[in-house]
């Protein structure tokens, strides 16, 4: 059987870049059971209340859904489990430091295989205020519109 290349995408958190500020970014792998790694080839996961947890100098990823296997047995795993991730040490540290200033948390991003391993890309964040929110879809409407009008005047200008 050939090695996986590439990125697949299994799930996207679209509503943390929503709600948080990203700060920064990592990459992290995940230590799973057999059966949910069969459930995620399947494209089946949800990472929509997730978040990380630092305890005894250990990153923990909570409320992460991944379905239970269909042709799973008795040995099947428990959809919502807490997750371990696979970070260096010095990645923890900057973490579990930056995540104790007030308004910081950790959240979940991306989950998808990396050359056939399952990786979760995680942000240290920090929550936006409403005013905030609405701001950053002001400030995306405003540059959609102008690229239409420079597109709309190149076409101009080509015909």
């Amino acid at each position: 059987m050939a090695k996986e290349k590439g990125r697949k995408l299994i799930a996207q958190n679209k509503k943390a870049r929503h709600d948080y500020l990203i700060i920064d970014t990592y990459e992290a792998g995940l230590v799973l059971t057999g059966t949910e790694v069969k459930s995620l080839r399947q494209g089946r996961a949800s990472l929509v209340d997730g978040f990380v947890q630092l305890t005894d100098h250990e990153a923990w990823l909570h409320n992460v859904h991944v379905p239970e296997y269909s042709q799973g047995t008795w040995t099947n795993h428990s959809a919502r489990r807490k997750r371990k991730l696979l970070l260096h040490r010095e990645e923890i540290d900057k973490l579990e430091a930056k995540s104790q200033e007030t308004g910081h948390t950790i959240v979940p991003l991306a989950l998808y295989f990396k050359d056939g391993r399952a990786k979760v890309e995680i942000a240290l964040a920090k929550g936006k205020k409403e005013y905030d929110k609405r701001q950053t879809l002001r400030e995306k409407q405003d540059r959609r519109e102008a690229e239409r009008a420079m597109s709309a005047v190149r076409r101009k200008q080509r015909a």
